[in-house]
């Protein structure tokens, strides 16, 4: 197992000064989120040779490597010029996946195809059906340059995806039927997956090869008052991430499943609501890990 830091709330920092403060919080591996001096969101990476050297070496001096990174395309947009962008986007990221020696990419399955935008336009273009036509479409493109390359892709559902929820998600993950597509499962979305922590995790199992630690309140509970919006019943997806032991998910469920399972592959803190001590909640979530893995992994 990997163990490995979102520095998300570190972003502020250069990549060599990430790679210090990830090994001084106890942490072996990092989880590459965009970042604009490297995987920008939504599009091309803003990586050259130069910046590949300084990283890398960053990397061997303070004895840290890269678990993941996460590129963030519309490869599920019905639109052509943006789903040909995508494509270009996502094979230059695999090469640099290979080049960082990174054999494990996250992402999502693509926003717009929400129920509340289903209609943002008279034809109906952004329809969940649309958005995973599209993705389909992506899939053909991407797949064989995966195998071909021996990088793993690790898919999520996300609040505002055009699928939200874990069950379907692994249904089309098995459809696929890679081993270069996997699944990934993010603590603090389970109240979008389907509220049963248990059952959804057990439906990830032999795909799963990623899962994001982090709490979260179960927005679910209380007349949906777990977090309050206004104007009241407006269309959101909330949720955030918190310390282990701020929100309300059951740790000891949530690792004793990775144990029954059989996960072996990488457990990433994904903490973003601190930034004011983000480094004292690194160091934090590394002990917490460390100490459920101690508990349930024999």
């Amino acid at each position: 197992m990997k163990i490995a830091l979102d520095p998300h709330m570190h972003r502020h920092l250069s990549l060599e000064e990430t790679c210090r403060v990830t090994a001084e919080s106890g942490f072996e591996y990092i989880e590459l989120s965009p970042r604009p001096d490297f995987l920008n969101w939504w599009t091309r990476p803003r990586v050259y040779p130069e910046r590949v050297r300084s990283f890398k070496k960053a990397m061997k001096d303070h004895g840290v490597s890269l678990a993941t990174m996460q590129p963030m395309y519309r490869w599920s947009s019905p639109y052509k010029d943006e789903w040909e962008m995508a494509m270009d986007n996502w094979k230059r990221i695999i090469e640099i996946a290979v080049e960082m020696e990174c054999d494990t990419l996250v992402s999502e399955f693509g926003r717009g195809g929400s129920p509340e935008r289903s209609n943002v336009d008279r034809q109906g273009i952004h329809t969940p059906e649309a958005c995973e036509n599209a993705f389909w479409r992506s899939m053909d493109v991407l797949v064989p340059i995966l195998e071909r390359e021996g990088v793993t892709l690790s898919l999520e559902p996300h609040p505002e995806d055009w699928i939200e929820t874990i069950e379907p998600a692994v249904d089309i993950i098995k459809t696929i039927d890679s081993k270069a597509v996997r699944a990934s499962y993010i603590a603090p979305h389970t109240y979008f997956y389907g509220n049963d922590l248990e059952t959804s995790m057990r439906s990830t199992k032999d795909v799963l090869v990623h899962a994001r630690v982090a709490d979260t309140y179960d927005h679910t509970k209380s007349s949906n008052l777990r977090y309050i919006v206004n104007p009241p019943g407006a269309n959101v997806r909330v949720h955030q991430h918190l310390d282990i032991g701020e929100g309300e998910l059951d740790w000891d469920v949530f690792f004793k499943t990775l144990a029954d399972i059989g996960f072996d592959g990488v457990l990433s803190s994904c903490v973003f609501a601190w930034e004011d001590r983000a480094e004292a909640s690194s160091r934090f979530m590394r002990e917490e890990m460390q100490r459920y893995v101690d508990k349930y992994f024999k």
